[in-house]
């Protein structure tokens, strides 16, 4: 199956976002944590270049928590500030909030040798769809600011907020790049729903999934649906669908919804807390 999804849009928000970068000071990119490298537009490197930079994980309490950690130590080593935003826990934004001050300390310092006082650091939010852009915003900013939904394509706009006297929050629309060089990204991408779902074969998504739990987490079919072992990918998700009463009229088990079902429950957590890519 072919991975691909550019819209129209897209490409006059990418033209919009490398207009405003001159109005910024700060990048805070967001990435999802269950899909980290696939999930870094490679477009926002060369767009970005010679801002001050911060690499934000989301949807934290979805992934594996110790690979998330070894993602965080991975992007540090490579002198690139990163955190995680886990939903559960309200300490992680205190951290992220802590990288942003440290981020913006060269520009403070820099304005008031020009004589420039409390002017606000403007940073701008950056990321593929669906990454929970709006959703940390309005963390963020302690308030609903920003339009949310578990869909791609929600901010079709800039949006400017200001969750303190300190900082302006740039929000922007959601962008791919034209071309996945690497089907990987393009399935991990779309298991994680940053591709729209009306355009892609969710049994051949499911077969992959299954065949990565399998190998990577062998125990979360077991857990949730009471199957596993040897049995090849097709077999193992006829099996979910006779567990789960999902049969054709005829009776025959329904692989269709089988897979559509295991796709929902891998993206809400109810397989257990699986990340797609280790660095």
């Amino acid at each position: 199956m072919d991975y691909q999804w550019y819209p129209g849009h897209m490409t006059k928000a990418r033209r919009r976002m490398q207009e405003n970068l001159k109005l910024v000071d700060l990048i805070i990119e967001l990435t999802d944590a269950r899909t980290v490298r696939s999930g870094r537009n490679p477009d926002i490197d060369a767009m970005a270049a010679g801002k001050k930079r911060i690499l934000i994980l989301t949807k934290a309490d979805l992934a594996d928590e110790q690979v998330t950690e070894a993602w965080i130590r991975y992007y540090q080593s490579h002198d690139l500030a990163a955190a995680a935003m886990d939903a559960r826990k309200s300490g992680n934004m205190r951290q992220i909030r802590a990288l942003v001050a440290k981020a913006a300390e060269e520009k403070i310092a820099r304005d008031r040798r020009r004589g420039i006082l409390n002017r606000p650091v403007r940073a701008m939010i950056v990321g593929i769809p669906n990454v929970g852009k709006s959703t940390f915003i309005n963390s963020y900013a302690g308030r609903a600011s920003a339009k949310t939904g578990n869909r791609p394509g929600v901010t079709r706009g800039e949006q400017w907020i200001r969750p303190d006297r300190t900082l302006e929050l740039l929000d922007t629309p959601g962008i791919l790049w034209p071309k996945f060089e690497d089907q990987t990204v393009g399935l991990h991408l779309s298991l994680t729903g940053t591709i729209r779902d009306e355009i892609l074969d969710h049994t051949q998504m499911a077969l992959s999934l299954v065949s990565f739990l399998k190998e990577a987490y062998p125990a979360a079919l077991q857990q949730r649906y009471g199957v596993g072992g040897d049995t090849c990918e097709t077999a193992l998700l006829e099996e979910i669908a006779v567990t789960r009463k999902l049969l054709t009229a005829g009776g025959a088990a329904d692989a269709a919804r089988a897979a559509t079902m295991l796709i929902e429950d891998f993206r809400s957590g109810r397989l257990g807390r699986i990340s797609l890519e280790r660095p």
